[in-house]
């Protein structure tokens, strides 16, 4: 359902398959037969029910970009009942379509897979820098009220946004400073860099205490006498 909701809002769902070889792919037509990929075919599309339930899958699609509904709130509401729902049965047909056509250009194209391993890196990096700047109770929401989660999670969403917009105007600055002296910078390499660097960040921060002058001024409690044990 993923892959078809993505395209039919003009996205593409790239993730990374690990049970890529398992990956069941689908055929338009049953007659037609394809020499270098058979054996990984093991279904068709069922292109008539797709067809008919166009027009409900286009006005899903205009009610998530509008943000009439949440994608979350549509999924679980048809992952519920899917066999007796019949736009849920379309759309998991035309993700099957979508997401077979995905693999298949994931398999024949060396620089498509090379792009999204990078865009999943830096997704991944952007991930490790969320859970090291939420440190605290061990990185886990231990708020019960839906408000205050929803306070905690903006809250990091902000000191994120914060450390990549810092991270990305000092990249940008040693970037013009090395072309500046001459240093050859493609632009095609800048794609392998990530804001989402952590690693100067001190996240627990500075304290100062000046508590020597007022320990000076006091005296000292007096030194415990052994007891001594009587006979």
């Amino acid at each position: 359902m993923l892959f078809a909701l993505f395209d039919l809002l003009g996205l593409q769902f790239a993730p990374r398959i690990r049970d890529l070889g398992e990956q069941r792919l689908y055929r338009m037509d049953r007659m037609k037969t394809y020499r270098h990929i058979e054996p990984l075919l093991k279904g068709v599309i069922n292109q008539e029910l797709i067809t008919n339930a166009w027009d409900d899958l286009i006005r899903v699609a205009g009610s998530l970009k509008r943000g009439w509904v949440t994608a979350s709130l549509f999924l679980s509401r048809m992952q519920a009942y899917p066999r007796q729902n019949a736009l849920a049965r379309a759309l998991q047909e035309y993700g099957r379509l979508v997401k077979t056509l995905f693999i298949l250009r994931y398999l024949e194209n060396p620089d498509y897979r090379r792009r999204i391993h990078t865009q999943l890196n830096k997704g991944e990096a952007l991930h490790a820098l969320r859970q090291f700047l939420f440190f605290a109770n061990q990185g886990y929401i231990r708020l019960h009220q839906p408000e205050d989660q929803a306070n905690q999670a903006s809250c990091l969403n902000l000191v994120t946004n914060a450390v990549v917009t810092w991270n990305t105007i000092y990249m940008m600055d040693a970037i013009a400073n090395l072309r500046a002296k001459g240093h050859a910078v493609a632009d095609s390499d800048l794609v392998h860099l990530s804001p989402a660097l952590y690693a100067h960040i001190n996240r627990y921060g500075k304290y100062h205490f000046e508590a020597g002058p007022a320990l000076d001024q006091q005296p000292r409690r007096p030194l415990r006498q052994p007891s001594v044990l009587k006979a």
